[in-house]
């Protein structure tokens, strides 16, 4: 571990709880998909576990398959590790990130100069995926955050049909995959509703610029965060969740970059 942050050369920020987050230096950027994290505050109404739920092993493993499912070169350090970044909305690399994610939004709080921020980096045409929140008041939440950066009037939220581009960039995704947490399908024998009847339906959603093309990607009650974290942990979750799960994901990133 060392070694790696000794190479990658790392700095150190405060993050959630205290906790600290690598910020790479710009040699991250060369060329190769880079995967952006956006670490955000958490406000008490919300429903989220922060930003850095899924961190850092799904911003690792979602690179290296698509390297290895695509012809797609990816961010790798001197000795060969996948490179990522995590940043909040107001850093400046931001706008060099054409692909941003974030997880458990359902918590989130933009202040206004974040917002605007937000608003600024999807209009100059990038991405955001929002991914893992559940039931309506996570839904709440996260759609009163992001309206301050996209008013819905302007920018409304719809359902993508599966018809969409998107489902169907390189893999064939025929149905929205509900994948819970890998705690909570172990503890609850293999149940996937982490709120319920109040998420029992699996949803992605999307708000398109002008042209028609997705700004931000809203994957609600479902997780594909731990599709891609959890991968090893578990041979029957992986088994159950993780092609899928890779899939959506592929066709994500690669739409991501080509619309």
């Amino acid at each position: 571990m060392l070694l790696l942050v000794a190479s990658a050369g790392f700095a150190q920020r405060r993050g959630r709880a205290g906790a600290t987050f690598p910020i790479l230096m710009p040699d991250a950027f060369n060329g190769g998909f880079l995967f952006c994290r956006i670490a955000f505050r958490n406000q008490p109404a919300g429903d989220g576990g922060g930003w850095s739920v899924d961190y850092p092993r799904a911003d690792m493993n979602l690179p290296f398959r698509l390297s290895e499912l695509t012809k797609t070169p990816v961010s790798r350090d001197a000795l060969g590790q996948i490179n990522h970044i995590v940043i909040r909305l107001t850093d400046p690399q931001l706008y060099q990130c054409p692909f941003v994610m974030m997880t458990e939004p359902g918590g989130a709080y933009f202040d206004d100069a974040e917002a605007g921020a937000l608003r600024t980096y999807l209009q100059k045409g990038g991405f955001l995926w929002a991914d893992d929140f559940w039931g309506t008041r996570a839904w709440q939440t996260w759609a009163g955050e992001i309206a301050k950066a996209l008013p819905p009037g302007e920018y409304p939220i719809v359902d993508v049909p599966l018809e969409h581009d998107l489902f169907h960039t390189l893999y064939d995704v025929r149905a929205v995959p509900q994948v819970p947490s890998i705690t909570f399908w172990a503890f609850t024998g293999g149940r996937t509703s982490e709120r319920g009847a109040d998420s029992a339906v699996p949803h992605v959603r999307a708000i398109f610029d002008a042209e028609g093309r997705i700004m931000v990607l809203m994957t609600h009650n479902t997780d594909f965060g731990d599709a891609f974290e959890r991968e090893g942990d578990n041979h029957e979750y992986f088994l159950e969740f993780a092609p899928p799960g890779y899939a959506f994901g592929v066709n994500t990133l690669l739409y991501a970059m080509t619309h």
